[in-house]
């Protein structure tokens, strides 16, 4: 049997796991893993480079299924090319706690590489993973070794070019010329509610050409021009990111649907015995031949072998070049942040002076890169005023990818998507910045990144009704809240630069998901009631007492960044209140029953909050709250303060 032969019965063997597994469940999406079948058995069979025993090897291609509601596509593959998913993970579709959810969630599937919800995440996630690539070729290769040399590879349809992030996501990856990126284009033409031209008359090549592109075309069902053009696109070094546009029919296979928007859901999977049929599949459900078994099992077997002289030009290299080995060891390991207290310590501490924990927080970054090779950091084109730009640590280009800021211009939707890329990636722990009213724009991808508990970093500044004469369109009085809302992130306000020193290092001593900093645009003053070592011994702690009562305690204020030292000031006629910093809640609700008794203990229920913005969520801790629950307007932050009442006044009895 020749090779197309073959792949062409394992295309239709994968189309038969989507409908048997779809149709098991009366739930899930056909009409991509039906239309990408040839695809698949080119992609898999011939193309991509993986192993799949050893799924986490260092330079394999990466497969990112942007189109995450075409999961059966990657489960079917990933079964059939020997990945630890088995038959009965696939009969399992769609269960709780099976290796199968709805859409392929990253770390629960061997092989899955993003999660892939929200359409056009991927294209992003993608995209930060060819700069991940990029940025270790540059900084670990030697002339000797390219250790790192793979490819990333991206399936995303229709749904997937509509979405503004991925516009984003693309203009920047031609501008960066990522030449290492492959986006394959599932062109149907057909949408969940009806055919693509209803919504969509662009010539979508012509677009991504002007976006600095290479642009291919292919049939989609055609084994041998897939073939050809797959290569093709693996063969670029021309300076350009590839986009191959696949013409396909959706839901192939089954014609009561195929080619029409029914295609696309489960809608087809109540044809699926004649469906079958027609596809020469045999009555068995869930039916993988021998002969496909035995070619896939050949293959891992040359792609094991590949893996294993991999290996042996990696421990060359390392003999060879042991300052690039120990800087790699460290990134993999985040050698440096096994605590937060071990951060921590990397840090000096900070002259007392007033500042705003965004220019605080720059210093802490800048401090820290020098010793923690694997941080890189970006802005949505605000370095100058978010302050996390990393002096002297060169900018990330086509011409210098070894530089650790990136420029990723106006375009937050994707610098969230981007980092969450680098992330999954492995190597590098990237952080990114906007002023904290553009974080609703990210909020896609903040949520993605807390599913998928991503250690990202993501620095957000102007953080209130402090912002001051740029008006209510900037005084985001809501997103704090919004962001303690999230399940799995750490959302950090600090109050001055040692709280600052602290809050980045448990971000990035944290391993288990995403964390936001919060900071002040407006100067703040420096807390002299205690140490240095104390109020970064206490921020890690994510609560602490920052002010003791100096008689019998009858009231406790609690205050997050810049409202700290207003509660400091109320508390100063008031010999029997105590303040309490709590600049991460979370943190501190995972400290034991007994600290959190030390801090806020049950007798006082004579508790007060306060918060320059909505301060709905402090209910969980007092009794009353001073904040704002409108919008602000445009005036210097005193007077706003004023005006909404966040004053010393406030707080006192």
């Amino acid at each position: 049997m020749s090779d197309n032969s073959i792949l062409q019965t394992a295309a239709n063997e994968a189309r038969g796991l989507a409908i048997d597994a779809i149709s098991a469940r009366a739930s899930g999406h056909l009409g991509l893993p039906l239309g990408c079948a040839e695809i698949g058995a080119v992609l898999f069979g011939e193309i991509l480079k993986f192993n799949p025993k050893n799924p986490s090897w260092l330079d394999r291609d990466r497969f990112v299924l942007s189109a995450g509601h075409g999961s059966m596509f990657i489960y079917a593959w990933l079964h059939i090319c020997g990945y630890d998913l088995s038959l009965e993970d696939i009969k399992n579709f769609r269960i709780r706690g099976s290796k199968t959810p709805g859409h392929p969630e990253y770390g629960v599937t061997p092989g899955v590489e993003a999660t892939a919800g929200p359409l056009g995440q991927g294209v992003g996630n993608a995209v930060g993973m060819a700069i991940s690539e990029k940025m270790a070729e540059s900084r670990f290769n030697s002339d000797a070794d390219k250790i790192f040399d793979h490819k990333v590879w991206c399936l995303a349809g229709d749904g997937c070019m509509q979405e503004g992030i991925s516009q984003e996501a693309i203009s920047l990856a031609g501008t960066l010329k990522l030449d290492n990126l492959i986006l394959m284009y599932d062109s149907n033409d057909v949408t969940l509610d009806a055919m693509a031209a209803k919504t969509m008359s662009e010539d979508t090549g012509a677009r991504f050409k002007a976006c600095g592109w290479r642009v291919l075309k292919c049939d989609g069902h055609d084994i041998d021009a897939v073939r050809k053009t797959l290569k093709s696109a693996r063969r670029s070094a021309d300076g350009k990111p590839t986009l191959v546009i696949f013409k396909t029919t959706i839901a192939k296979g089954i014609p009561e649907v195929e080619n029409s928007a029914k295609g696309h859901g489960e809608g087809g999977a109540k044809f699926a015995d004649s469906a079958r049929k027609a596809l020469g599949l045999p009555d068995e459900k869930f039916f993988v031949s021998p002969q496909t078994r035995e070619f896939f099992a050949a293959r891992a077997k040359k792609l094991a072998r590949l893996n294993k002289k991999w290996d042996k030009l990696f421990a060359a290299w390392k003999a060879s070049n042991p300052g690039k080995a120990d800087d790699l060891e460290a990134c993999l390991t985040r050698r440096g942040t096994e605590s937060a207290e071990a951060a921590a310590a990397l840090v000096p501490e900070f002259p007392a002076s007033d500042a705003a924990t965004r220019a605080s927080g720059g210093a802490v970054m800048n401090f820290l890169a020098k010793k923690l090779p694997f941080m890189v950091t970006g802005s949505a084109d605000l370095f100058g005023s978010t302050k996390n730009y990393l002096k002297d640590m060169g900018d990330f280009s086509a011409d210098t990818p070894s530089g650790r800021n990136i420029w990723f211009g106006i375009r937050e939707h994707a610098m969230g998507a981007i980092s969450n890329g680098i992330a999954y990636d492995g190597i590098f722990l990237p952080s990114c910045a906007t002023f904290l009213t553009f974080a609703g724009y990210m909020m896609g991808s903040i949520r993605i990144a807390a599913l998928s508990r991503l250690p990202v970093q993501y620095i957000f500044t102007h953080d209130s009704i402090g912002v001051g004469m740029d008006g209510p369109t900037h005084q985001p009085v809501e997103l704090v809240s919004q962001l303690r809302s999230m399940p799995r992130l750490d959302v950090i306000r600090p109050a001055d630069a040692e709280e600052c020193a602290a809050a980045w290092a448990m971000a990035l001593s944290r391993k288990d998901g995403p964390t936001a900093l919060i900071l002040s645009r407006q100067n703040l003053p420096a807390i002299a009631s205690l140490s240095a070592s104390e109020k970064r011994s206490g921020t890690l702690r994510g609560a602490y007492v920052i002010r003791q009562e100096k008689s019998e305690l009858n009231k406790i204020i609690i205050a997050s960044g810049s409202e700290v030292s207003v509660a400091l000031k109320a508390a100063e006629e008031e010999s029997g209140t105590r303040v309490v910093s709590m600049p991460c809640m979370e943190v501190f609700e995972r400290q034991s029953h007994e600290y959190r008794q030390s801090v806020l203990p049950d007798y006082c229920q004579n508790r007060i909050a306060i918060e320059a913005g909505v301060g709905g969520l402090w209910y969980k801790y007092a009794k009353k709250i001073v904040s704002t629950d409108d919008f602000g307007f445009s005036a210097d932050s005193p007077e706003l303060f004023k005006a909404f009442n966040i004053t010393p006044e406030a707080l006192r009895d």
